[in-house]
């Protein structure tokens, strides 16, 4: 029967979010109800909050997140109740032109859980990102649930559900960084500070980290970084080269998503380098440059869409990795908070206090 669970809840644009009484259904066919343990407070969020991504209020928010499996529905194999799972908003469908192709980390048809969610007046809600974990408990579709080792922290394997993975993923699975190549990252938040990483997990020599903040440099340091630019005071292309025997890095990975930074990387790599945008623009967002430069430097610019993950995949390994000491994900945990705490969060986030706040549920 359906349960009644707390949850963060946006009612309307810019508005402060809510805990309030969430209604979860039990899972049919092909979903599963996950009882998180713990989710992090992600920049996507507050997009939601603040009308960024669409109008569908009100919001159930969350999506970085880990728990274990309660239930689960009619069809559903690869997962069961007990089981330890990291969520994933790309559960892909396996039948799309992109899937039958042999690349289901772009697959076209990724579904989320039939059913709604909803208030305790029987509003349906819209979960964040087909997610909705700022709940003590979320009904998800089946394939949103990666079973990985439980021996690994919540708090930390949840990253993965988002931001972490998409830094990540831009070094290791769209830049294809390899070992004793030269990497550049543009933005130091927590998707850049995770490219860093990933830069280093993939045996980078020369990992070149950039930002205004000289905490958030710091801070990639402490996850691989070789050298540090501070943005405000340096010019970015120039310094970059300077780094590199003159010549560029042979991956430029920009996660801010601003023309200007775009640009920096265009130029701050190598020829036949490759530029990784993973930092997301805003729609007004426009970008120019020479078509000469473009043929003329050749390489690649890649987008990165959530590290070109493929959850089944990449989390068991990370996970693995991270449990081996390999990986430090928990370097990108700040802090840890109650439910009633997110507002808050987003306003440490906005001020580069923290890399993660994660709700963690007792």
């Amino acid at each position: 029967m359906a349960q009644e669970v707390r949850g963060v809840v946006a009612r309307a644009k810019g508005e402060p979010v809510q805990v309030e009484t969430i209604i979860v259904p039990d899972p049919g066919p092909g979903e599963a109800v996950v009882r998180i343990q713990a989710c992090g407070v992600c920049h996507t969020d507050l997009h939601y909050r603040d009308g960024g991504i669409n109008d569908e209020f009100p919001f159930l928010l969350g999506h970085e997140a880990a728990g274990t499996v309660e239930s689960v529905g009619p069809d559903v194999t690869d997962v069961a109740p007990g089981d330890f799972v990291v969520l994933n908003w790309r559960a892909v469908c396996g039948t799309c032109r992109s899937c039958k192709r042999g690349r289901p980390w772009y697959c076209f048809a990724t579904h989320n859980a039939s059913q709604p969610m909803t208030l305790a007046d029987g509003t349906p809600l819209t979960p964040a990102l087909g997610i909705g974990s700022f709940a003590e408990k979320t009904l998800v579709a089946a394939g949103q649930c990666t079973k990985v080792d439980p021996a690994a922290s919540a708090a930390a394997a949840g990253l993965l559900g988002c931001g972490v993975m998409a830094g990540l993923g831009a070094a290791l699975n769209t830049g294809k960084v390899q070992r004793g190549d030269s990497v550049a990252v543009i933005g130091c938040g927590g998707v850049g500070n995770a490219a860093v990483a990933g830069a280093r997990l993939a045996g980078a020599t020369t990992i070149i980290a950039v930002d205004l903040d000289e905490r958030k440099l710091e801070q990639a340091r402490g996850l691989g970084a070789t050298h540090t630019v501070q943005a405000g005071s340096a010019d970015v292309v120039q310094s970059v080269q300077e780094l590199t025997g003159g010549f560029g890095a042979d991956v430029v990975i920009d996660a801010v998503g601003r023309p200007e930074t775009y640009r920096q990387a265009f130029y701050a790599r190598d020829l036949a380098g490759t530029v990784v945008l993973v930092g997301v623009p805003t729609p007004e967002m426009r970008l120019e440059l020479p078509l000469l430069d473009v043929f003329g430097r050749g390489g690649s610019l890649k987008s990165s869409w959530y590290g070109d993950c493929l959850p089944e995949r990449d989390f068991p390994v990370l996970i693995d990795l991270y449990l081996q000491g390999r990986l430090d994900l928990d370097a990108f945990v700040s802090e840890t908070i109650g439910v009633d705490g997110v507002e808050e969060a987003f306003e440490k986030m906005h001020r580069g206090d923290v890399l993660r706040s994660v709700v963690v549920f007792p």
